[in-house]
Parts: C-alpha cells; structure tokens; sequence
C-alpha cells in the first residue's frame, strides 16, 4: 500500500480549511483516511497549521510520501529538520540533547519570525485605521465649518429680515403720528 500524507478538503464554498491526513494513495481525496494527524487554514495571516508533530514525524520515517504542499508545511513545522537530526543521532555525529537543543533553537527562531509577521500586520492595520480616522476627523471638521457657515448666514438673514421688519414697523409709527398733529 502507498501511503501518502495529504491534505482533505473541507469548510465552505470560497473559504478553504483543509485536514492533514495519512491515506492510502488509491482513496479519494475527501475519502477515507488511515489517520488525521492535523489541520491547515490557509486563510489567516500567516497561514495556521496545528499539527500533531510526534504523529507526522513517525509517518515521515517510515515512509509516507508528502504532497508537495503537504511537505512545504512539514518543513515548517520542522518535521524534515526533526527527522534529519534523529538520522544524525542514530550514526553517532552528536547525542539526543545536542539534537533537540538545535531543534529548539531552530524552532524559537522560527516563533519569532512568526510574530515579526503578526505584529508587522497589526502595525500596517493599526496605521491605516489611523489615517482613516484622521481623514474623517478633516472632513468632519471641513462639514462643520460648512454648517457653521450656513447657520451664520442663516442667522444674519434672519437678523436683517427682523430689522427690516422693525424699521418697516417704525416707519409708519412715525408716520401716522405726524399725519394725526395736523389733523386736528
């Protein structure tokens, strides 16, 4: 039987959340699995992987072919460099410490990497969302100063429709009271 470690589709219609299984090489691709050993979501940013690591590296030694995507993945995980220090162990070129002190130095390197990343696009939407703001913050200052306006305007109409009104009302006050002297 060709076993081969490979990726099972699932999640829904333009979102891709795919499983990490070992399968027989002739099963389908969303068929039946001799073992899932993890998952991949290629939508975040990075992409997430949750691996059982100690599953993956056993089927990796005893000859399970990867995809080639399925490999990419492994290698990051650090399961290609695992099993390239296990060979190194075994012919004697340095013991199990020194083996998984590399890999562990191997590996926070890596964590860091991953975080760099992380806090990068957090940075990047934490600048956008500013200039956002700030070009709200303008243009909500550019309507305000509008509305003031309009608002001044208005009230200066207003104000000289009253004085027309007061002078109109004054006027024939006045004007009456020099008709009614002569009148009489």
């Amino acid at each position: 039987m060709a076993t081969k470690i490979r990726l099972q589709r699932g999640g829904r219609k333009n979102y891709a959340f795919y499983s990490i299984v070992i399968a027989d090489s002739r099963a389908p691709r969303d068929g039946k699995f001799t073992e899932k050993i993890g998952t991949y979501n290629p939508n975040t940013n990075p992409a997430t992987v949750d691996l059982n690591f100690e599953r993956a590296l056993h089927w990796v030694e005893i000859g399970a072919q990867p995809t080639d995507t399925v490999r990419n993945i492994l290698s990051r995980e650090g399961v290609y460099l695992m099993k390239h220090l296990r060979c190194g162990v075994k012919k004697g070129a340095f013991d199990e410490a020194t083996a998984q002190t590399k890999f562990d130095a191997w590996k926070a390197d890596k964590v860091k990497g991953l975080d760099a990343v992380r806090d990068n696009v957090a940075k990047v939407k934490k600048d956008a969302y500013e200039k956002e703001l700030e070009a709200e913050k303008k243009i909500n200052e550019a309507v305000a100063k509008k509305v003031a306006e309009k608002k001044a305007a208005i009230a200066a109409a207003k104000a000289e429709e009253e004085a027309q009104k007061a002078a109109e009302a004054a006027a024939p006050a006045e004007g009456e009271a020099t008709e009614a002297p002569v009148a009489e």
